[in-house]
């Protein structure tokens, strides 16, 4: 998978509602001791307390979907790319792969 497919798919876990779904997804992008941090979050590793916060997010988002805009950059194993969460929100996210898939993730919200 190239360097956009595997974002776009991580993408489509933040977008899925079902958590035993979101769960297999995760398991085909993410490593098991992936590590996640955002304003909101700090230190989230692994599957299950990534899926937690997300699951929490969903609520509170509704229909509202995340999208890539632009995949800004990409060297030595990482990434930097731009979403946005339906029109209400933007940010950016820098990755870092291991074995073609995510490790680490940091966000920032615009």
């Amino acid at each position: 998978m190239s360097t956009t497919d595997v974002i776009l798919a991580y993408l489509d876990i933040w977008n899925e509602r079902d958590a035993a779904a979101r769960v297999t997804l995760m398991k085909s992008v993410l490593t098991e001791d992936s590590l996640y941090t955002d304003p909101a979050n700090a230190g989230l590793r692994g599957h299950a307390e990534l899926s937690e916060a997300i699951g929490r997010a969903r609520e509170k988002l509704g229909d509202l979907r995340f999208t890539l805009d632009t995949v800004v950059g990409a060297h030595h194993d990482r990434a930097l790319f731009s979403w946005k969460l339906g029109t209400v929100a933007t940010g950016y996210d820098v990755v870092e792969f291991a074995g073609g898939r995510i490790r680490s993730i940091v966000g920032f919200f615009v």
